[in-house]
């Protein structure tokens, strides 16, 4: 088929074959490395996963590194323990999956690595060992959590308990998933481990190698200050909107944490030429030290010249995307290390963190069956296109979000397809029909468009206006933001073409005019893969005005609907297939024992929390005012008339707090 499209190095968005080599920054440039979430190997991946894609299309140099973990104790071993393989066959099976699940959505990575590789045990052992050159490192004897029945030293996430500081029942040995606080396994409240929960845990001293944070802490503050503003984070848990620092372990001063662990799989640790190298054999790096390193071996993995992207702060600019609970790791420990080690490293730009993603009213939870997983999302026959855009239009960027069926079904009959797929669809088959899908000559200059009458000035500002919206949302890195923006662009274009009159009256009454209206339509349109097809036409970036880039001549492949119907009964039978076991819901929403209460102290009681029992207790006074403050909140975004989303986020968060009071009125009747 004929194509005809305007070609200059502004127009066309240059997609990196890859037989030409790796993309290395360039000089002069804006170059832009991009990590995302760092999903472990030893099951399905969750859908928070599939929110991540990015696609640079305004004349930016991007690499887009994507890690897996696979030196995480717990999960391989644990997994496979129970699956009858070994630890390296399990990465195996789940690094499968796990690509063919992203392929499947269309995430386009540069590289999708893991971190069981050659490179990544190189590039871990130097970091250690600059570390300790420098002076970073001291040896500490403490206790650690042992299973008397396994007859070894668990892994932080072979160990579940109760969080010494929330009381919630199962926080892991790193991290509390109900307050987000870092943990060390042995402060967990009647520790039991994963292996066997029948098995006695203790405590046994042994010797580690601790990473001096209280050291790093003066260069690591100055560094965040700094960042912070020049990259326009995020707000998170470290700094507030006014560059204050508000971290509790900052603010109470940064203390030794441990980079080593007694583990068989894992990143063995090199001799620092010191009398206590006889002690370090035999243990392996901390998952947490070595998990972080991995966006700079998985570089190295995809080119020789990974320096020329990690240690190249003036030219590169590194965007990082997590969720809420790895803000720590990422904002304090990962840089610290960085800044330690003493090279010149490419540190964090700008941080882009989310809430949590909820589902139906509760949490996803792969241990109850709770919610629709990575492969399963491909089994709905939902299609790929579908899932990305409901997922980013729910993204919670400023507060927690819930999956919903029912508003997955509405995001694609409601605005996919009467909305996006009606204007793709309506314009080009006309051009099919009527032109027999060959672009007319409309008299239009190949550049920026020039209006012709009244309402072509109006689109044409209107339109220039929104593109204007959506770079600066995108740059900004407010993806949500920007696919509404995406979403106002086409039902602009609803109403230019309805207004047009497009039909078989106009292209006899005023034929430039008719050939006019589809080539300013075309030259609005987004370019997904689909619609490229649809259009015979190759990758475009952004551009900063309307402009005719598809010129007359030019042949429109086949025009078809881009998005189906999905029948709305189709909410009960998901509901019913993702909303896991009844027992285990109740199970989940039931309160915790007294005497479990009593040793923890328990405080902020919620669901799965340990509550307090005895008279009306500060807790609930607090949480009964906190309701209220909320309350007057969400009525008050009612009468701002704010975004939907916006007052929904706020609703889900009232019920949420009217939830937990209601489970810990019940513990304390039930403890009375």
């Amino acid at each position: 088929m004929t194509q005809k499209i305007r070609v200059t190095d502004d127009v066309l968005r240059s997609i990196p074959d890859p037989g030409q080599g790796a993309v290395l920054p360039k000089d002069g440039e804006t170059n832009i490395l991009i990590t995302s979430a760092l999903p472990y190997c030893n099951n399905v991946p969750h859908l928070a996963l599939e929110r991540r894609r990015f696609q640079p299309g305004h004349g930016i140099d991007a690499l887009f590194i994507f890690v897996e973990l696979m030196n995480t104790e717990l999960l391989q071993e644990t997994a496979a323990l129970k699956e009858g393989i070994t630890p390296r066959e399990l990465c195996d099976k789940y690094h499968a999956l796990h690509k063919e699940t992203y392929e499947w959505f269309d995430i386009g990575f540069d590289l999708f690595g893991r971190t069981s590789t050659a490179k990544h045990t190189e590039i871990c052992q130097s970091i250690y060992l600059n570390l300790g050159q420098h002076g970073y490192l001291e040896k500490q004897i403490k206790d650690q959590t042992y299973c008397e029945g396994c007859k070894k030293f668990l892994a932080d996430r072979y160990v579940e308990g109760i969080c010494p500081h929330c009381a919630y029942v199962d926080a892991r040995g790193d991290q509390c998933d109900a307050c987000s606080r870092t943990l060390d396994a042995i402060d967990l409240i009647e520790p039991r481990c994963l292996i066997n929960k029948t098995h006695n845990v203790v405590a046994h001293s042994s010797s580690h190698m601790y990473f001096k944070l209280d050291a790093a802490q003066p260069a690591l503050e100055d560094w965040i200050k700094k960042s912070w503003k020049k990259g326009k984070w995020s707000p998170n848990a470290t700094i507030n909107a006014d560059g204050e620092i508000v971290d509790a372990r900052m603010k109470s001063g940064l203390k030794p944490t441990p980079v080593t662990r007694d583990l068989a799989w894992g990143v063995p640790i090199p001799p620092l030429g010191r009398d206590d190298d006889k002690e370090m054999g035999g243990k392996v790096l901390y998952v947490w030290f070595d998990a972080v390193i991995g966006y700079v071996s998985i570089t190295g993995e995809y080119t020789p010249e990974w320096k020329q992207w990690w240690l190249n702060p003036d030219n590169v600019r590194l965007y990082q995307f997590m969720g809420k609970d790895n803000v720590y790791f990422h904002t304090i420990y990962f840089p610290a290390m960085l800044l330690a080690d003493g090279r010149n490293w490419t540190t964090l730009h700008h941080l882009s963190t989310t809430e949590y993603l909820n589902y139906e009213g509760g949490k996803f939870s792969k241990s109850k069956n709770r919610g629709v997983f990575g492969p399963a999302a491909q089994e709905t026959g939902i299609p790929a296109s579908v899932w990305r855009y409901y997922l980013l239009s729910t993204r919670p960027e400023t507060a927690d979000s819930m999956f919903s069926w029912a508003d997955c079904i509405a995001a694609n009959n409601n605005v996919l397809l009467k909305n996006f797929g009606n204007f793709v669809n309506r314009a080009l088959k006309f051009l099919s029909a009527q032109y027999d899908s060959v672009l007319p000559e409309s008299g239009d200059a190949p550049g920026p468009l020039s209006p012709n009458d009244a309402l072509d000035a109006e689109f044409i500002t209107d339109i220039n206006a929104l593109l204007k919206d959506y770079i600066d949302a995108m740059e900004s890195v407010k993806i949500r933001l920007g696919l509404q923006t995406v979403m106002l662009i086409s039902s602009r274009g609803n109403g230019y073409l309805q207004a047009s009159g497009l039909n078989k009256a106009l292209m006899t009454e005023n034929p430039q005019r008719c050939a006019q209206v589809p080539s300013y339509i075309l030259s609005c349109l987004p370019t997904s893969d689909a619609l490229l097809l649809q259009l015979n036409a190759p990758a475009r970036v952004v551009p900063e005005v309307l402009s005719t880039d598809i010129l007359a001549g030019h042949q429109i492949g086949q025009p078809d609907h881009l998005f189906k119907n999905i029948d709305e009964k189709m909410e009960q039978v998901w509901k019913v297939r993702f909303g896991g076991d009844e027992s285990t819901k109740k199970e989940e929403e039931a309160p915790t024992s007294k005497r479990k209460a009593k040793k923890a102290g328990a405080v902020n009681a919620g669901p799965n929390t340990v509550a307090v029992s005895g008279p009306k207790s500060p807790e609930v006074i607090a949480l009964e005012a906190k309701i209220l403050e909320h309350g007057q909140v969400v009525r008050g975004l009612k009468e701002k008339k704010e975004a939907k989303d916006v007052i929904d986020a706020a609703v889900t968060e009232l019920k949420r707090l009217k939830a937990e009071l209601v489970l810990l009125e019940k513990s304390r009747s039930l403890a009375a």
